[in-house]
């Protein structure tokens, strides 16, 4: 049984691509500052003490792992942008990554692959809506999103030098049922409301939790992935068409578009409005090269599922 040690498990992602690990007959390390209760919930899952701020890691959890999923960070729109935060953003990602890398280089170790998240956000905003979307090779935005995503990937590089098998899974917009960007998109469509953001062209890249999760499973067990990989589904759409098609799913023909202009935004969500309204066309083709298959390709069967549950 091959063990997988998991960095920010008790998150949206984690948890899920741990229900999916057990279910592979994966047993699963979960790193985290707090232990819970019972730390023995479910059979073939564990949990092992870190702490980033303090640089401290479980070496025994470390040494017994066959993979890791390095999922940890900060959430980018939890709060309001202050320089603290955005220094959190940073750290807790970089940190965590270097905490890593450090324990694999001055300990002994079996770990075969990591798999790091990282973010879309490193390419920035699209051109033009639609027309040439991002590919792996393109060079990073110099915006805020864009520098850190920059500083993450390179915090967690140097386990290439140990003969680590590195995999990067660039994540567009996650679509759960169990928090995230869906969540808030369908607050007011439960009011009968379909909030179109600002004018509602903006590209989403988008993934489905499920396919997600699949991903990271399919970089520990195809040994030809290695680099970066953009997470997102086969095909974007606007902002305005996800919103119509999530109100549609939920409400059938009862609900109303309404626009929310950019100001409110801006009122709203001060500087994180940014990433709100921005467009931002990213190809999944080189993933789909390994022969990885969608699920949920599209966002008509991505949402029907997501909310029939």
């Amino acid at each position: 049984m091959q063990i997988v040690l998991i960095t920010g498990g008790t998150g949206m992602i984690g948890k899920e691509l741990t229900n999916q690990l057990l279910q592979k007959s994966y047993q699963v390390i979960v790193l985290t500052r707090q232990l819970p209760e019972n730390n023995s919930i479910l059979p073939n899952i564990s949990y092992a003490l870190w702490d980033v701020k303090n640089k401290t890691i479980d070496i025994g959890a470390v040494q017994k792992a066959d993979h890791i999923i390095h999922l940890a960070g900060a959430g980018v729109v939890d709060k309001k942008w202050t320089e603290a935060y955005k220094k959190e953003i940073q750290d807790s990602r970089t940190e965590s990554s270097k905490l890593i890398v450090t324990a694999l280089k001055n300990n002994t170790n079996k770990v075969k692959t990591v798999v790091s998240a990282s973010a879309i956000g490193w390419y920035g905003a699209d051109i033009t809506p639609g027309a040439n979307p991002f590919v792996e090779t393109d060079d990073t935005s110099d915006d805020f999103l864009g520098k850190t995503c920059k500083l993450w990937e390179q915090s967690i590089t140097p386990v290439e030098a140990m003969q680590i098998r590195l995999v990067k899974l660039r994540t567009g917009i996650v679509l759960s049922n169990s928090g995230g960007a869906l969540a808030e998109f369908k607050k007011p469509v439960k009011l009968g409301i379909a909030g179109i953001l600002g004018d509602g062209k903006q590209m989403v890249s988008w993934i489905h939790i499920d396919d997600l999760c699949r991903m990271y499973i399919a970089a520990i067990e195809n040994e030809n992935l290695s680099g970066v990989y953009n997470a997102v589904a086969p095909i974007p759409v606007s902002n305005k068409k996800l919103t119509i098609e999530l109100a549609k799913q939920m409400n059938g023909q009862f609900f109303i578009p309404v626009h929310v202009p950019v100001f409110v935004l801006k009122i709203m969500m001060g500087t994180r409005s940014i990433e709100i309204l921005k467009s931002n066309t990213v190809s999944c083709a080189k993933i789909q090269q390994t022969g990885f298959a969608f699920l949920y390709p599209e966002i008509e069967i991505a949402l029907k599922q997501l909310c029939s549950k």
